[in-house]
Formats: structure tokens, C-alpha cells, sequence
């Protein structure tokens, strides 16, 4: 594959996951222009905006999002 050393698999999970996730939330948003055929632009425009802002977050956020979810969950 790519070679990228495992230790940087927290940073390639974050990419990964913040671009689903902001690619989804712009296409909702972008809903509005599908029927007058601006949504392609609006929704790339919009995705590669929002995917620059919250990457930060998913990289900052997942370590204690997981701690969390540890705290709040046992094993069977």
C-alpha cells in the first residue's frame, strides 16, 4: 500500500473519517441546490471547506472521545 508508518494511523483515520463525515453533512446542506444545477459546485465548495475546519477537531477530539467511550462502556 502507501507505507505510512502505523504510528500515524491516528492522523490517517482522522482524515479519513473528517472527510466522510464533512462530505455527508455538505451534501444536506447543499439539498436546496440540486433541482437548479448548482449543487455540484455548492456541495464541493462547501465539503472542502468544511472538511479544512473540522479536521483539526477529529484529530484533537478522537483520543478523548475514545478515553470516553471507554469509561462509559464494560466488557461483556
Amino acid at each position: 500500500m502507501f507505507g505510512i508508518p502505523r504510528r500515524y494511523a491516528h492522523f490517517v483515520f482522522g482524515i479519513i473519517q473528517s472527510g466522510i463525515t464533512s462530505a455527508a453533512a455538505a451534501g444536506i446542506a447543499s439539498i436546496p441546490f440540486f433541482g437548479s444545477g448548482l449543487f455540484l459546485g455548492h456541495w464541493l465548495g462547501s465539503w472542502l471547506l468544511s472538511w479544512f475546519l473540522i479536521l483539526p477537531v477529529v484529530i484533537f477530539a478522537a483520543p478523548g472521545i475514545r478515553k470516553l467511550s471507554h469509561v462509559l462502556t464494560r466488557e461483556n
